[in-house]
């Protein structure tokens, strides 16, 4: 099970931190990823890290903006989001896969809200 929290509504320029819990597997053994999905449109690939948390990947769009991180002793992963912009205002989805982080990831959270304003 994957739990998103920390999305909300914030300013451009702001942060956010989001935190996606995961729960009933070993976490150690998931790579883990967040995507979000801006209204509408599809949904869309944002930051990824190994399953050891050494290797990490970003949508060009968030490179230098976004950093992904995980606790593997907290079963937990992030996303620290600074120099926010409208553009950025999506539903963000935690994702997890022992193989690869996509669209066919097998596990999925449900979802938190970002709201950017200008």
């Amino acid at each position: 099970q994957l739990v998103e929290s920390g999305g909300g509504l914030v300013q451009a320029g702001g942060s956010l931190r989001l935190s996606c819990a995961f729960s009933g597997r070993t976490f150690g053994s998931f790579h883990m990823g967040w995507f979000r999905q801006p209204p509408g449109k599809e949904r869309e690939f944002v930051a990824s890290i190994n399953y050891a948390g050494v290797r990490t990947y970003y949508a060009d769009s968030v490179k230098g903006r976004f950093t992904i991180s995980r606790d593997n002793h907290k079963n937990t992963v992030y996303l620290q989001m600074n120099s926010l912009k409208p553009e950025d205002t999506a539903v963000y989805y935690c994702a997890a896969d022992v193989y690869n982080i996509d669209r066919h990831s097998d596990y999925w959270g449900q979802g938190t809200l970002v709201t950017v304003s200008s």
